[in-house]
């Protein structure tokens, strides 16, 4: 049709018909049309190419660079061959790198399911990097499908989870048991005096191990109140100078019948003078747990030291016997809750399991943390590193004891007060 016109006002031209401006713009339009119908050509045609290249070729999408850097997970982009296209920075805690094939057998048998089946796929499994010796980490691992040829891979770490979860149910399970054994035992020795209500002599057998009973059930409870305290996360908020000479003495008078029982002797030495901020019962009972522990474990004529080092803005507190020690694998374990290295002798003695544990979470919330040493048949020693502080403005220490000393003499005479008493 454009070449018929075209070749009519050729024609109209050569024969006088048109004039020039009426030309110009007859020949403008025919080039708008031609450029026009040009451009929409090429450019269907260059949409139909980048469609084809883009279901055909491997190139990571615009932006998911982007979305995987701002992921916590490990996640990463494979082809159909299992080379690695792009990653998360978590990806490399896994051993999973750019440019490198995806090599753990678990993940590639997940994007295989993936490619088979054409759905998104989640399993649970667990991994082990390749090439190195580590314990196999339990993930939740979910492939998806990328555009034609592409898999996307996120692989979360649940190991963390998994060890809480373990954790809780065995806290469940053992506290049951633990407050089990001493309620049963109550409950037969009641029963006990019951039966021989006639016979003074057994009768006071019977109460006073019902007593020995009551008490282990009351440090077993204060025990798991104390750790509860210290694992929660306001459980202690109060923290002011404490001296650690006092918490040292307290501790050990508080041990020194525990120790002459045992034919042990308490042995104190190291540096004076130490101050840390924290909460001064809390420290007398953990520092306590330790000496007791010693004393337990310790055979009759042996020695329990407990020492006190400062190490420039540290400061140790170490607990040392000369007992059986502990083996290698239970030093693994023994601040576990409920966690015995030797059974036996902690059901004669009447221990928790809990003393341990006590120790290390009240030394983290102090900003601190627990150090063994032990070697069997050699005894072992425990070393409690806490962040030092200086020692307090005397004036400002005296300010807050005559404080204190005002508010007991206030609730003092409150109380004789109310029992109409002079004040």
């Amino acid at each position: 049709m454009a070449r018929k016109l075209a070749g009519r006002e050729v024609n109209a031209l050569y024969a006088g018909d048109m004039n020039s401006p009426q030309i110009a713009l007859l020949a403008l339009a025919i080039g708008l049309v031609i450029g026009i119908g040009l451009a929409l050509l090429l450019f269907w045609a260059y949409r139909a190419r980048a469609k084809v290249a883009e279901e055909a070729s491997s190139v990571v999408p615009r932006g998911a660079v982007d979305v995987l850097d701002s992921m916590d997970d490990a996640a990463c982009i494979v082809d159909p061959s299992g080379l690695v296209l792009a990653i998360s920075h978590a990806a490399a805690r896994f051993g999973i790198e750019v440019g490198a094939t995806l090599d753990i057998p678990e993940l590639r048998d997940l994007v295989r399911t993936l490619r088979s089946s054409g759905a998104s796929t989640t399993e649970t499994m667990r991994i082990t990097r390749p090439g190195v010796s580590l314990d196999p980490r339990l993930v939740s691992a979910r492939a998806s499908a990328l555009g034609a040829r592409l898999t996307l891979l996120i692989v979360r770490d649940v190991t963390e989870q998994e060890r809480l979860d373990q954790v809780r149910r065995d806290f469940v399970a053992n506290t049951s048991h633990e407050l089990k054994t001493p309620v049963g035992a109550v409950s037969l020795l009641a029963e006990a005096i019951e039966s021989a209500a006639d016979d003074p002599a057994q009768v006071r057998i019977f109460a006073s191990r019902i007593s020995a009973e009551a008490a282990r059930l009351g440090q077993l409870t204060g025990r798991i109140m104390s750790l509860s305290r210290l694992q929660a996360a306001d459980g202690i908020t109060d923290f002011d100078p404490v001296a650690m000479d006092e918490v040292i003495t307290a501790s050990i008078e508080a041990h020194a019948v525990q120790a002459d029982s045992a034919g042990v002797e308490l042995v104190r030495g190291g540096d004076r003078g130490a101050f840390v901020r924290g909460d001064a019962q809390i420290l007398i009972e953990a520092v306590g747990n330790l000496i007791a522990n010693a004393i337990v474990y310790s055979p009759r004529g042996s020695r329990v030291g407990v020492g006190v080092k400062i190490e420039g803005e540290t400061l140790e507190v170490a607990v040392s016997d000369q007992g059986i020690g502990i083996s290698e694998s239970d030093r693994e374990r023994i601040f576990e809750r409920f966690y015995r290295a030797d059974e036996a002798r902690s059901r004669r003695t009447g221990g928790t399991g809990l003393g341990l544990s006590i120790v290390k979470h009240a030394t983290q919330r102090h900003g601190g943390e627990v150090r063994v040493w032990s070697r069997p048949s050699r005894g072992s020693t425990f070393t409690m590193v806490l962040p030092r502080i200086d020692a307090p403005v005397p004036e400002a220490t005296d300010r807050k004891n005559k404080k204190k000393r005002a508010r007991k003499a206030a609730k003092a005479a409150a109380l004789r007060a109310r029992n109409g008493e002079t004040v």
